[in-house]
């Protein structure tokens, strides 16, 4: 049976969430993101992009650029919620869908041509979303995700896009190799120096070659540069909460200990957010003494999955929580209302450093494992870490549990 992958995407997600809050913004250049002087640009209107403006670059650079542009600190609290309301509609109305991300969706629609035209109910469908949250979106419908993903950017903004079967190539022929998912600064830049800037160069070039070239990313560029993507549409399911809880061997009034382990498992936990593409809006703190009686305090705060945010709440909520007086048999930390995102999204309060701070060790936990990377006072704190992904599947909910 033939594919039919549909991917959706919001257009300009943030700032169309603004304009529905404020129609005043409507047809003017707007800049959502960090509003300081070291802030970043973290979405940006098409107005604002014709002047050459875009996400990740410094605001201060954006201001000087498009020097007449609104300029909104955002809401990662709003966002979630719109994006909800999509997914809702989506989830009720198609039979397998994937949520990439905040503003970003697949839908298997594979069979449904027996029932329904496919491109009609994806129209009808766009127009549902559109018509109940007033957001715009567009979408690509093919054989695959990575055509279809393409086929979106095509469209936009806010219009819809069909290739049919065994057009995949032709329709990527032209494009250029930047296009492609997967294609970013540094390999766009390898290929420049090889003389490929268009799609149609990398499909004439031989499998082998490229792959000697660009190693396995190479390999499975060119298939994607053939409009082959055998990658299934993996289904969607929210998950709730991740938690991590310590038992101590030894019951202990040790506040330096106690402190060291609520930072060491908080921090492992927003790896896991970050890692996971989630970020969370209620942290939790637990403490079981030894007469086993357990309690816990918890508080809202604007969706993040920063560690310079959730360690000192965690650590304020178990100061509040602890008494001196009591021997403690167990600490635990716990994030939950989760939700897609990365941490692009709270960037509007944090500077370009700190971001690319957070990606950089990220990026030697997930090679050398996340006790790669911590802080110096949680050095002692043993079996702490945590590699295995919690929102691939369905694991348990308490991600360590060991005697200290």
């Amino acid at each position: 049976m033939k594919r039919s992958i549909l991917h959706l995407d919001l257009d300009t997600f943030f700032v169309s969430c603004e304009r529905l809050l404020d129609s005043k913004l409507n047809g003017k250049p707007i800049l959502v993101g960090g509003t300081g002087s070291r802030g970043v640009v973290s979405a940006a209107s098409y107005e604002a992009r014709t002047f050459g403006v875009h996400s990740g670059m410094s605001m201060k650079m954006a201001r000087m650029m498009c020097p007449e542009a609104i300029v909104i600190r955002g809401n990662a609290g709003t966002y979630s919620k719109f994006s909800k309301m999509v997914t809702d509609i989506l989830q009720e109305n198609v039979p397998v869908l994937e949520k990439a991300s905040v503003d970003e969706f697949y839908v298997d629609m594979s069979g449904m041509d027996k029932f329904f035209g496919c491109y009609k109910y994806a129209g009808e469908l766009r127009h549902k979303i559109i018509k109940e949250t007033g957001l715009p979106i567009s979408f690509g419908l093919s054989e695959n995700k990575t055509v279809s993903k393409i086929a979106t950017g095509e469209a936009k903004p806010n219009n819809q896009l069909k290739i049919d079967y065994g057009m995949e190539k032709t329709f990527l022929s032209p494009l250029s190799v930047r296009k492609i998912p997967g294609v970013g600064d540094k390999t766009y830049q390898t290929l420049c120096h090889l003389g490929i800037k268009e799609v149609k160069v990398l499909q004439q070039m031989p499998r082998e070659m490229v792959e000697n070239v660009l190693g396995k990313n190479g390999s499975i560029l060119w298939q994607k540069a053939n409009g082959i993507d055998h990658s299934p549409v993996i289904e969607y399911h929210e998950r709730k909460s991740i938690s991590n809880e310590r038992t101590f061997g030894k019951n202990t009034t040790d506040m330096d200990l106690l402190t060291r382990y609520i930072t060491a498992m908080t921090e492992n936990l927003a790896y896991l957010l970050r890692n996971g593409n989630k970020m969370t809006a209620c942290i939790s703190i637990k403490i079981r003494y030894s007469d086993f009686n357990t309690y816990s305090k918890q508080v809202k705060l604007p969706y993040t999955s920063a560690d310079h945010i959730l360690i000192p709440t965690a650590l304020e909520l178990f100061h509040k929580l602890y008494d001196k007086r009591l021997l403690v048999r167990l600490v635990g930390v716990r994030f939950s209302d989760l939700t897609s995102g990365s941490y692009q999204i709270s960037i509007f309060e944090d500077t370009k450093k700190t971001t690319q701070l957070y990606e950089a060790m990220d990026k030697i936990r997930s090679r050398y494992g996340s006790r790669s990377v911590i802080r110096a006072n949680c050095m002692d704190v043993h079996s702490i870490g945590n590699d295995f992904n919690p929102f691939n599947g369905e694991p348990p909910t308490v991600l360590a549990h060991r005697n200290a």
